[in-house]
Order: structure tokens, then sequence, then C-alpha cells
């Protein structure tokens, strides 16, 4: 567009201080204003990716944002001629068992589409269960749980998938996972994905990273997702085209282009919930955990029955977002004990497996952070270089971020540097005027001067 419609921000315009506060992250490419709505921007992103590819497929929950996706991606087939080869329009669901029924019934109507060909699978692949330190994982439609299942099989379930283990249980994919053996080569795939970066900070940078193709990234499997059915040919790509929409702009295409939804979200709006807090999938892990009062509220059947089938459900319910579960406020150290101990302790709460899982990564943030300074790790102000603090770290013991959507760096979005330096030192005065320094385990002696660290830069002129 060479020109910006009225109200509109002129093509260009940064957006950095919008929400960041003047905090850019290493890599990242700044926030420009694009000219154009984001659905037009959307359809394009859409048709380039169906273009370039020889086969796709739309990843759909029956959330919001797969319902965005799904249905620009249609508007797109359904009048591009040269794109139609896609039609009917391949939709990939994966049933995760725990679900309200009117997830389950919308799925159902976008099955009967005859532009859709929907594959409703049912299989027993690894969750994370962040209710229970000790049961750190589940399986929707285990076999061996069949008497717990929360609905019944639905008669559309795909069951099986060559290569998709089904015992021991530790050897089931995860989702992610699944992904290489529903696109064998030679043909490249693209799968269509409602990621938006107003969801987490990680998505947000992640689709920053390239000043092209910025929403398309290939598809590898990470050595801590690892698993040893896994496959990768190296063919397939994911695709984010609805990545840069704000939740108002889901409900406004909805609205706008008379989009089918689901009707759960009806419930939740009734119930006031609000809409960033609205989830239709089971909110299991760490980060949408803070929502599992959601089912109990309004979904009253299915939560009696998921109160049976996830080991810790009923807990974390009462107490998700609270110290118990590394929520708001955290315990207090005990005086005297240092806090690497203060750590272990909380490692140790969780399985053997989890417990390695969560201390590893914990190793590589205290690595990764002593090889960009050598000052100390405080008890609670973040590092105004790495992010890091030990209060964090208590976090990730807690809570296990196995999957680690927890990022130190983050922490640093709060303040400018120059706030982030003051309170750093602040607190490093503190430690070291009460004599409390040897508590931080730090591997080198302490600075004498806290405020002798601060980059000239940062530092206050004297008067």
């Amino acid at each position: 567009m060479t020109g910006a419609r009225a109200g509109w921000l002129p093509e260009g315009t940064s957006l950095e201080a919008e929400h960041v506060r003047g905090y850019t992250a290493k890599h990242n490419l700044p926030r420009l204003a694009a000219g154009s709505d984001v659905y037009t921007l959307a359809c394009e992103r859409t048709a380039y990716v169906l273009d370039t590819h020889d086969r796709a497929f739309v990843s759909f929950s029956g959330g919001k944002d797969s319902t965005a996706v799904l249905n620009v991606t249609l508007d797109v087939l359904n009048r591009e001629p040269a794109l139609r080869r896609h039609l009917p329009l391949r939709v990939v669901f994966f049933d995760e068992e725990a679900i309200p029924q009117e997830t389950e019934d919308y799925v159902r109507r976008v099955a009967q589409r005859d532009d859709v060909a929907l594959e409703w699978y049912c299989l027993p692949v690894q969750h994370r269960n962040a209710c229970s330190r000790r049961s750190p994982n589940w399986w929707p439609w285990a076999p061996e749980d069949k008497a717990k299942w929360c609905r019944p099989l639905p008669p559309e379930a795909i069951t099986t998938v060559p290569g998709f283990p089904t015992w021991p249980p530790e050897e089931r994919l995860t989702i992610p996972n699944v992904n290489g053996l529903l696109a064998p080569p030679p043909h490249t795939l693209a799968t269509l994905m409602g990621i938006r970066a107003q969801e987490s900070l990680i998505r947000a940078h992640a689709v920053r990273l390239r000043p092209v193709d910025n929403y398309i990234v290939r598809y590898k499997i990470k050595s801590i997702d690892w698993q040893a059915a896994a496959v990768s040919h190296g063919n397939v790509w994911k695709a984010y085209p609805v990545y840069d929409w704000r939740t108002e702009d889901v409900w406004a295409a909805a609205r706008i282009h008379g989009w089918d939804y689901n009707k759960a979200y009806d419930l939740m709006e009734m119930a006031g919930i609000s809409p960033s807090m609205q989830r239709c999938s089971p909110a299991f892990g760490e980060e949408p955990l803070q929502k599992i009062h959601v089912y109990a509220q309004c979904f009253p059947d299915v939560w009696a029955r998921m109160s049976e089938r996830v080991p810790g459900i009923g807990a974390a319910a009462r107490y998700a977002r609270t110290e118990l579960y590394g929520y708001a406020k955290k315990p207090p150290k005990p005086p005297g004990q240092t806090w690497p101990d203060f750590i272990a302790h909380y490692i140790a709460k969780h399985s053997e497996t989890s417990a390695r899982k969560v201390a590893a990564r914990i190793t590589e943030v205290i690595t990764r952070h002593y090889s960009k300074t050598t000052h100390p790790i405080l008890p609670k102000a973040p590092h105004p270089v790495t992010g890091l603090s030990w209060t964090f770290l208590l976090t990730i013991a807690m809570r296990g971020d196995l999957k680690q959507r927890r990022q130190e760096s983050n922490q640093l979005m709060h303040a400018d540097a120059s706030g982030h330096w003051a309170a750093y030192t602040a607190e490093l005065a503190e430690v070291l005027t009460a004599g409390t320094g040897h508590e931080l385990g730090h591997p080198r002696p302490l600075p004498t001067d806290a405020y002798a660290i601060v980059p000239d830069e940062y530092k206050e002129p004297t008067p």
C-alpha cells in the first residue's frame, strides 16, 4: 500500500514503544506498522505458503486461533483457482480427551464441510502434567486407562498411526513429534498453525528473527524433546499466518465474516471469564495451569471426570495460582541456607526423571549467565545483562518448565537498562552490608563496591 488509511499509522512506523518499554531482545528485528489490515496480510501469507509447498494441512484444536487459520485458509482456497489442488483442505485434529462437549460438537461441524477433509486423531500422545511433580505426564485415550476416559471414543476417531508406539507409555510421542509420521517424503508440507505473538514473549521473539518469511519455520525436533520413535525428514515447515493478530482481531474476523466457532467460548463469556483466560484445551501445562479453574466453573461434567483422570488436578484447581505451584509470592528461603541448596530442595520434589531434566536446565541457565558476566546471581533483582536471579531459578525448580518456555532474558522487559542496574546494585549493596554473600553460592569473591560494577553509560552523573 502506498498510503495509510485514515487513523492508521504510516507504513514503516516503529511500534517498539507500544509495550516493550524501549527494550529489544538480542537479534530481534524492530516491529513496524504494515500499512494493511491483519486479515489481508494473513490471506497473503497463506496464499504464499500454499503456493510454495506441495501439500499442507491446518493444525486444528477447536480453539479460536486455529479457527481463524482454518477460515483464512478456506477463504483463500475458495477464491484462488490456482491453489485448489489443496481442496478439500486437510485438517488435523488431535482430540485431547478432556475437552468440553462444545468442542467435540464444533469439530464435528467442521468435519461435515465439503471443503474440509478432517482427520480426527485419538492417540495416547504424551502430555505435560504440571498438576503433579510425581506424575509429570499423562496420556489421553491411553488404552490402559480406558475405564477412566473422560468421554466415549468418537466414532470418527483414528486410533493408530504407523510408527506411533503405544507401549511403554514413556515412549509415546508428543503431538509435535507426530508431525514427521503424518508427512512422509518426498513432498514438502506446511502445517498452518494458530500461533500468535500476543500469546507469549517467546512466540513474539520467534517471529522477529528474519526480515523475510519470518512466519515460516522449518520443523525440527529439539534435543530436549527428542524421542526414540520421532522422525524428521526435513520436508515439513510450520507457518503462522495470523501471528500478528490480537484477540480482538480473531473475534472481529469471526463476526465480520460470519465464521462458525466453538460455543464453549460463549459459556466462558457468560461466566465472566476474561478473553485472556478463556481456554478450550486441557490446561495441564506449567503456564496454562493458571486457567484450570475455568474448567471447573464452566464445564462441570467433564471436570468431574477429569478429577479422576489426571493426577493432582484437584490440588491444582485450588492452589495453581499460589506459591505451592510457583506462582505469585514465592516461599521464603530459610535464613542461613544457601540458594543452591534451597533450589535443590525443590528439584528433589520432582520424579527422578523430571528432577534430572530440571537440574540440567538450571545448570544450563547458570552456565549461560557466567559466560556473559562475572557478577553474582542475586535473590530478586535480575542481572541487567542476563536477566537471571535466584527467584527466577526457584520458579523453574518449583514448576519444572520442562518445555523451556521461561527465559531469563524476558525478565528484562519490565524496565530499561538504567532501572535494572539501579535495582541490581541496590540489592547487591544490601547483601554486602548484611554479610549474607555466602548464601549466593557465587564461585568467586564478591565485589567490595556494588556501584563500581555499573557500566559508565548507566552511572548516575555526579553533581
